[in-house]
This record gives structure tokens, C-alpha cells and sequence, in this order.
């Protein structure tokens, strides 16, 4: 076989599918005529392969309870292998139907109610609620973006955070949502010899692992043995394949004692198997999925540079953070000076476009935009031309 979907730029209609990006905009209390590209999935139809998986799984039709067998482990392993040099062993996963499943059942299984549970804002905001909904404390070692136009740690509050308020758990997210930070070796070490000598529990969520355009994605738990000892490693082919919809993770775990005391978590939520659907789509991807992988990361990264050029071209007033990972665009409008309220109402009713709005990753979010540009180029160009136009407008009435 072939791969026969690496047409990018070819548009697929998502209306009417059930599609959270596209159909649900007047649920959830904006507009019906908005251009979305807010929440983290892709525009591009996966890998053909994963498609023919589950057609002939559907084929089969029964769909009882499922387990995986040993060829899942090993397409798994040789994927992790292959891309990041990180040698897993089966004893050590765990499969979850998602990564925010995984940190919750890490909130409950490593603290207590009450407990502080640092991250580092601005983040991924479900991080911030399987906190807050589970009665535990947001504590943050909010990230400094720099004059260099990087976001970087504050390593002297990272521990005093710590020390401070008894943190047991910390959430890092490597590639970082939405900064776009890669963590470096050095700041990843850093970080975790302050988390070892504190007795810190580390969940890394590396969901974007796959998305890294400069330096080199390492895995947290892979660097010091002491720091395998301490993790939770958070790893998905959902955002790489196009698939969240199928809801499978792959949680590795190498200390027997935070093993068992996460799977506790999990049994004790009441699940078990995962679905047949996901474990399939998962062995098709790190099989067969290559070759399409390979064609998309090379696309988004195309779609970055548009991006980048479009903005320093024609909305000067805009600051693009340059991302080293994921495929979400993080854009600084503070330069135009304008309020959360007026910035929102740019993006919605001006521009007419559906983002993620800054302020929901923290305060210190506030006056930025996530833009996903995992789509096809004409639809990041109609977003990019809907902006342009509305910062004009605007920029006219001014003057």
C-alpha cells in the first residue's frame, strides 16, 4: 500500500460531523459565522493507513472488550526509540484514554486536598482545572518572556515555590502549550535536580513531542536515572496523527510505588480496557504513519513561516513568539495597547475568527492569541487576511 493522504492543501468540510471545532460555536456562546482555529486538532485527514485500520476492524464488527497484545508494546517502543532515543519498557505503561485523564489520576494519586500543584503559567488550561477540580491549589512559577522574545524559567522562584508551599507535584509541559517553548537539556536537568532533591513528583506531558522545529525534544524522565524514578511520562498519538477523537495515551511509569499508586487512581475511576478503535489507530500510526508524519510536520512548518512573514509584513503591531515546538501560534497584541475586552472583540466580531483567547492560559496570557495552523495554507491565509483587515479598520477609525 501507499499513502494516499498527503494532499494538505485539499479543504475537508468538518461541519456537521459532530466536529467540536466547527460545530459547537453557538454552544459555547460565540457566533455562528466564525473561522476557528482555536482548539489543538488538525484540518488534514490522517494517514491513510490508520483509515484503513479501522475500516477493516469495522469490518469485522464486533466491538467487545479489547486488550493489547505484544506487537502494541513493540510499535510503540520502536516509535519512541526511533524518534527520541528513549528505550520504555513494558512494565512500565500504563494506557489512558487521554492525557488530562492522566493528570487528574496523578493530582489524585500524589496529593492530598488542599495540596499546591505547580505548573508554569501561561499553560495548557486544562492543567489549571484538574487542579482546581479536585480541590487542590494552582501554584505557579509563572514563565518570563524574555527581551530575546523567549519565554524562560525563573529557577530561584521554582524552588522557592517549592519550598514554600510543600509541593509534591509538578505538571511540565514539554513542548510547552502555548509558549512554544523546547526545553533545552541544561533547563530540563536544572529543573529536575530541584524536583529530585525535594522529592517532587514530575508529570511531563510531551503530546507535542513530534512538533519540534529547534533543538531537540528530550524526554524528561530519559536524562538522569533519578529522574525516571520521580516521573510520570504523558505520551499520545493524538495530536501527531490527527486522532484525539479516539482517545488513547500511553503513560510510562518506571517506579513500581508511583505505578501502583496512579493505577489505583485509575481502577478506582472505574475504568479498564480501552476502546478496540484507539488501540488500532495507535498500532497503525507508529507502524505505518511515517511517511504521512513526515509530509505534515514539513507542511505545519511551511504554514509557520507563512505566518511569521505575514505578520512582520503586514501587522507590525502583532509579535509572533517563535515557535520552537507545537503547532500553535502564540501572537502578542499588547503592543497595540488595547483592553482584553477590545481584543476580544477584534478577534470575534471584526475579525470573525474563533481563537483561543490568552487569558484563559492565566494572567499572564492576558493580551495574547493561540492560533492553530495545523490547517490547510488557504485557511490560514482567509484567518491572516480577516485580521489584517480588522487591525486596518481599526488602525483608520484611529486616525
Amino acid at each position: 500500500m501507499a499513502e494516499k493522504n498527503l494532499n494538505f492543501d485539499a479543504v475537508i468540510e468538518r461541519r456537521n460531523t459532530r466536529c467540536l471545532k466547527y460545530d459547537f460555536a453557538k454552544r459555547r456562546g460565540m457566533p455562528e459565522d466564525l473561522l476557528p482555529l482555536w482548539v489543538a486538532d488538525m484540518d488534514f485527514k490522517t494517514s491513510s493507513y490508520i483509515q484503513e485500520a479501522l475500516a477493516a476492524e469495522a469490518e469485522h464488527g464486533i466491538f467487545g472488550y479489547s486488550e493489547i497484545q505484544e506487537d502494541y508494546f513493540e510499535i510503540v517502543r520502536e516509535w519512541m526509540q526511533r524518534h527520541y532515543q528513549w528505550e520504555v519498557k513494558y512494565k512500565w505503561l500504563i494506557k489512558t484514554p487521554g492525557i488530562v485523564y492522566a493528570l487528574a489520576m496523578a493530582v489524585k494519586a500524589f496529593t492530598e486536598e488542599g495540596d499546591g500543584v505547580l505548573l508554569q503559567l501561561p499553560v495548557y488550561y486544562p492543567f489549571s482545572e484538574v487542579i482546581e477540580d479536585n480541590n487542590r491549589k494552582i501554584v505557579s512559577n509563572t514563565l518570563i518572556l524574555g527581551e530575546d522574545g523567549r519565554y524562560h524559567i525563573d529557577f530561584e522562584d521554582f524552588e522557592e515555590k517549592i519550598v514554600k508551599e510543600k509541593i509534591k507535584l509538578f505538571f511540565l509541559c514539554n513542548p510547552h502549550n502555548p509558549v512554544g517553548r523546547v526545553w533545552t537539556e541544561k533547563e530540563l536537568v536544572r529543573l529536575g535536580d530541584i524536583c529530585y532533591r525535594h522529592h517532587v513528583v514530575v508529570v511531563s506531558d510531551e503530546i507535542h513531542a513530534d512538533f519540534v522545529f529547534s533543538g531537540k525534544h528530550r524526554v524528561f524522565a530519559s536524562l538522569r536515572k533519578e529522574y525516571e524514578e520521580i516521573t510520570v511520562t504523558c505520551t499520545s498519538p493524538s495530536k501527531t496523527f490527527n486522532m484525539a477523537g479516539l482517545q488513547i495515551s500511553n503513560i510510562f511509569i518506571a517506579n513500581p510505588k508511583l505505578k501502583r499508586a496512579f493505577r489505583g487512581q485509575v481502577n478506582a475511576s472505574g475504568y479498564s480496557q480501552l476502546n478496540i478503535m484507539g488501540l488500532v489507530a495507535c498500532e497503525a500510526a507508529y507502524r505505518d504513519g511515517e511517511e504521512w508524519y513526515q509530509a505534515m510536520y514539513s507542511y505545519v512548518k511551511e504554514n509557520i513561516s507563512y505566518c511569521r512573514n505575514y505578520i512582520r509584513e503586514k501587522l507590525p503591531e502583532v509579535t509572533m513568539i517563535e515557535p520552537e515546538g507545537t503547532y500553535l501560534v502564540w501572537l502578542d497584541f499588547r503592543g497595540m495597547g488595547i483592553t482584553d475586552e477590545e481584543l476580544e472583540h477584534l478577534i470575534i466580531r471584526d475579525a470573525k475568527l474563533w481563537l483561543d483567547s490568552g487569558k484563559i492560559f492565566g494572567d499572564s496570557g492576558r493580551g495574547f492569541q493561540r492560533v492553530n495552523v495545523a490547517c490547510p495554507r488557504s485557511i490560514l491565509e482567509e484567518a491572516l487576511n480577516r485580521l489584517e483587515e480588522a487591525v486596518r479598520k481599526r488602525n483608520d477609525k484611529k486616525s
